[in-house]
Parts: structure tokens; sequence; C-alpha cells
């Protein structure tokens, strides 16, 4: 089963990128109108389309598609998508709208950073203009059924990114702003690549932790309670990771020694070193990037 039943007005379908369980999450939320939260890379898309056909969700009855980002793992399926939902709008950060109508430097610069990855995300397709809903913060989408989608401005992971908070259940949906969640583990694991700016980030969760949600629904991954604790321990992660990079670098240490560092340091690495290590998909190759996005920040600090 791909598709967990959250609540009467919410559910989560596993995307299950090249099989894989547990990494990408979409959400669909079911008032008079459907909103579908976070799309997933262009090689999901059937998995969501089964989703909605194991929930009883006609095509054509879905209202919106919310990404958070334009990230081909949360948006990159989303012109794919569309094409099977003919009555869907898209809602998408206006910074972000543009490469998705013109989806070919977002896919080349995928391919640069990702390497194989984005090769099994696969390409996005372009989506038509006059069906994107430019969002702002503040913004609401009335689903009906007392059930209410306000838009979130959360920058900081990408300077498009966007959170949703469903106000009815008191749940978010955070995307990428809050961290990666790993949920076998109940452990957060930041997500920082280059350009990273940690100010704007803190900014972000604290404008989250201000919703005074009930639960925090991850696209990476799945469902948790105790959501204030949980942004709340992410930031004070962030400061940590800050704290190390910083400190490494001022003694002139490897990118490796730093990340060792990081994980001797922080209690949650220290948890999940050897799985993120070995992941298919996160791999060594996003801690070295989480990591890059500390010593950018901190370096364009002491210029």
């Amino acid at each position: 089963m791909s598709v967990k039943k959250i609540s009467d007005f919410l559910y989560l379908t596993d995307l299950k990128p090249a099989g894989f369980p547990n990494f990408i999450a979409s959400y669909t939320v079911l008032g008079d109108k459907i909103a579908i939260v976070e799309a997933g890379p262009t090689s999901t898309v059937k998995n969501l389309l089964n989703g909605l056909d194991e929930i009883g969700v006609k095509k054509s009855d879905v209202s919106f598609i919310a990404i958070s980002h334009i990230h081909l793992d949360h948006g990159g399926g989303v012109g794919t998508l569309m094409r099977h939902l003919p009555n869907a709008e898209l809602i998408v950060h206006p910074r972000g709208a543009p490469h998705l109508v013109n989806p070919e430097k977002l896919w080349s610069q995928s391919k640069q950073v990702l390497g194989r990855v984005a090769e099994l995300y696969e390409a996005p397709v372009a989506v038509p203009p006059e069906r994107i809903l430019p969002a702002s913060d503040g913004m609401t989408l009335d689903l009906g059924k007392g059930m209410e989608l306000e838009i979130v401005e959360t920058l900081g992971h990408a300077s498009h990114h966007l959170s949703y908070f469903e106000r009815n259940d008191r749940t978010l949906f955070p995307g990428d702003a809050a961290g990666i969640y790993l949920n076998q583990f109940d452990v957060i694991m930041p997500t920082t690549p280059p350009p990273f700016y940690l100010e704007t980030t803190l900014a972000s969760i604290d404008t989250l932790e201000k919703k005074v949600s009930r639960f925090l629904c991850y696209t990476h991954f799945g469902v948790a309670a105790n959501a204030t604790e949980k942004l709340e321990r992410h930031a004070a992660q962030l400061r940590l990771w800050a704290e190390v990079v910083a400190n490494g670098l001022q003694e002139g240490k490897t990118l490796e020694a730093i990340i060792e560092n990081i994980c001797q340091r922080d209690p949650a690495m220290r948890t999940v070193s050897y799985y993120i290590r070995t992941h298919p998909i996160i791999g060594r190759g996003m801690l070295r990037q989480n990591v890059q996005g500390f010593a950018g920040y901190i370096q364009r600090q002491q210029k």
C-alpha cells in the first residue's frame, strides 16, 4: 500500500522514487475542492495518480496542486501531472514559476548538482502559464468543508520556498523549510544546499512555530506530532552546525573532517550517520552539499 489515511480529510501517498519507500510524500487534502500538496518528480507521477485512484479521487475533481518549491523532488513532475488533472491550477512562488514554464535551465542545473539522482527523477515538463496561480504570503485557498490552506512564505532552503498551513486541522506542510524527517528514527536532518542563508532559514522556522500546529507533514518524510518541539529542535540543530562549520573553517579543517565532527557533535546525526551514508538517494553527497551550504554562508559573513 502506497497510500496512508491520516484523517478523514488528509491522505499521504508514498511516491517511492525508483521503488525507494519513505523518501518523498505527496499529500491529498479533501474538501469540496481537492488540493494536492507536493507533486514529486516526473518519475513518480504514475504512483501519485495511482494513489488518487486508491483514495477514490477523480482526476477532474482536483482543483489545486500546491508545491513548496521547484526542485525536482518537490515540483519536477508537476507539468506531467497537470496533463492528467485537467482542472487543477498550480500554486507556486512567483520566483519559481518561470522555471516551470521553461524548465530547460532547471533541468540542466539539476543534472549538474544532483548527477545520477536527477536522472532517477527524470526531466521536468513545461507547465502552461495560464494554469499557474502565483502565490503570495498569507493567501488562502478555501477548499470548503471548513478546510482552508494558508500559504506561508518560508525562504531559506530556496529563494522561492512556500509552506502550507491547513487551519482546520492545524496541519503544517513545511516542504524543506523544517529539514528532512527520518521517521524510522524520529530524527531531523538539515537540508541546506548552497546558497544557504542561516538567518533567513531561522526566521522561516520561527514563522512556522507561530502557527501552533498539531502535526507536521514532511515531504521527506511522513507525519509527525509535537510540531513545536520538532521545529525548535531543528533550529537548535542549525545553530550547532553553523558553530561546528565556523570552528572547522577557522582551524583549517577539510570539509570531510568538518562532516565527521558534525556527526560526532549532533546527536541526531550520530543516530543516522550510517543510514544516511548508505542511503541510495541521500548518500554522502547530500551531507556534503549541506555542509558546503553552511561553509558558503559563513565565508560570506566574514567578508
